[in-house]
């Protein structure tokens, strides 16, 4: 009788066998879903344009949502994958405009280990992440103006993120990190964009250099971009500066861009923000932009925040704009 019983058990510990070798592979794995939600009410305006009083999607930090995923390899190594897709919270709608791609915040896939990152895709640029790591407003399209005056005032070409591109991150020696980048051509406009970035963390004191060459699509302008950042922590005050040149060989015009800022606590759970920069070209009107906020954590995810600009170019009339919002990260 015993016999006969034992041969019945085989099926239920084969499945529990399974299960526990099923359940060993999901743990060297991982999925995660998170984001951030920008939403704020205030006015809008551009130098020499009308104010618009609305309710935005962005201003402080563009709205996103992320997936990622880790598999542990063994030995340190790993691969992972990332599909980041920006969204307007005011409409519902994808992308940070009409017709943007939909994972353009990144679309890629690589490996890490202890030889650094290698990563396949559209991945951010060194210069966009070199820019927002240097001032008081971070990656804010809406009021830090270092941002505005690169990637959205005629100046850097080639967008924040490129497309068909390959990058490498070194392991970090000492604080120090190097990143290299490059977006193929793939006959588009016959030329390739590059780049390299530099970043150093020790201590209170951070360093930053960034270079990139656009040449990748016919319609877009050659560009050569480079930028010094800085920053350090007195911890009573934290000091930010940048300066850089855009030398744009389509047209014939470059721009220096110096940029000075500086953050404050207040109190346990506020922070006060205050950056100014400005734009001098060769040839064509100067650009002077001026940002103060005021930021009141809730939680480590929840922030209220008030922000108000002053962008003045020359020969046209002064603008102000000015947002009260909250941003929530997941």
């Amino acid at each position: 009788m015993p016999s006969r019983r034992t041969p019945s058990r085989l099926p239920a510990l084969a499945g529990l066998a399974a299960l526990a070798v099923c359940g060993a592979v999901h743990a060297q794995s991982s999925v995660s879903i998170s984001g951030l939600i920008d939403l704020s009410a205030g006015r809008t305006q551009s130098p020499g344009g009308k104010a618009v009083k609305s309710v935005d999607s962005g201003q402080m930090s563009t709205s996103y949502i992320a997936f990622r995923g880790t598999e542990d390899l063994g030995d340190g190594l790993k691969a992972k994958f990332a599909l980041d897709a920006f969204l307007r919270n005011d409409t519902g709608a994808a992308g940070r405009f009409d017709g943007d791609t939909f994972f353009a915040r990144t679309s890629s896939v690589g490996l890490s280990g202890k030889f650094g990152d290698v990563n396949l895709g559209r991945i951010t640029t060194g210069l966009f992440v070199n820019t927002l790591v240097f001032n008081a407003f971070g990656d804010s399209f809406g009021y830090s103006p270092s941002i505005r005056h690169y990637f959205t005032s005629g100046t850097t070409t080639g967008d924040t993120g490129w497309n068909d591109s390959v990058s490498y991150t070194t392991p970090s020696l000492s604080g120090l990190t190097v990143m290299a980048h490059a977006a193929l051509a793939e006959a588009n406009g016959g030329g390739r964009n590059t780049g390299l970035t530099g970043r150093y963390f020790g201590g209170p004191l951070a360093l930053g250099l960034a270079w990139q060459k656009v040449e990748k699509g016919a319609a877009v302008a050659d560009t050569t971009t480079w930028q010094l950042g800085a920053s350090y922590d007195l911890k009573l005050v934290k000091l930010y500066g940048q300066f850089g040149n855009v030398d744009n060989k389509t047209t014939g015009v470059d721009y220096d861009i110096t940029s000075l800022g500086a953050t404050a606590p207040v109190g346990d759970l506020g922070v006060a923000r205050l950056q100014w920069s400005g734009i001098d070209p060769s040839t064509g009107a100067k650009r002077k932009t001026l940002s103060a906020g005021y930021g009141y954590y809730l939680s480590k995810r929840t922030e209220l925040y008030a922000a108000i600009m002053s962008d003045k170019i020359d020969g046209l009339s002064g603008a102000t704009s000015y947002s009260l919002g909250v941003r929530h990260s997941y």
